[in-house]
């Protein structure tokens, strides 16, 4: 009998290890993805050819995306698909490219790289370096909540960047149907 109790102890505790290596794996994946994210977008902006950040990557870098107040420094990849944000944020390929005309749209996950969103507010600042080495900066001027199924992204003649990820921060159901939209726009005379 001893023995069996032991059996299921260890049974236990192997079982919830790996419940939390599990949840864990997205996370870390993410952070440790961003280092070899970096290292590709330095040789994209030094050479000018977008560099995969390994071999068999879907993506590559095509945006650094800066917000000095909070702290935050991103590699952005081309590409919105989960395999893409499972290592940072991305890159709408239908909307503008970061720092040019129009509207750019990111997306990130809430619990990666898209959780400081909830901190921004109208005022703060972003820069976006696009791969031609240049810095884009502008201003946070709306967030607001809207459904996924209504949620539609305007064109504009304008440079505007546009972050999006899913909402609540809180929730613990992945793949909720509300989404947290953060609208800002490019400042005069620090861009494009």
């Amino acid at each position: 009998m001893k023995m069996i109790m032991t059996l299921a102890l260890y049974a236990l505790l192997a079982g919830g290890g790996l419940l939390i290596c599990d949840g864990m794996w997205l996370k870390a994946k993410a952070v440790l993805a961003q280092h070899l994210l970096r290292q590709a977008w330095e040789e994209t902006v030094r050479t000018g050819v977008a560099v995969k950040a390994w071999p068999w990557a879907d993506s590559w870098p095509v945006a650094r995306l800066r917000v000095p107040r909070l702290g935050i420094d991103h590699i952005v990849l081309e590409g919105d698909s989960g395999e893409v944000l499972a290592f940072g944020p991305g890159h709408l390929s239908s909307s503008a490219a970061p720092g040019g005309q129009g509207n750019c749209v990111l997306s990130g996950h809430r619990d990666t790289s898209f959780t400081f969103l909830e901190k921004l507010k109208p005022g703060d600042t972003l820069s976006i370096e696009a791969a031609d080495g240049r810095s884009h900066t502008f201003q946070v001027t709306s967030t607001h909540v809207e459904h996924n199924q209504g949620l539609y992204f305007e064109q504009s003649d304008s440079p505007w960047l546009t972050l999006v990820t899913c909402y609540p921060f809180d929730a613990i159901q992945p793949g909720t149907d509300q989404r947290y939209v953060v609208f800002a726009r490019l400042q005069e005379g620090r861009g494009v």
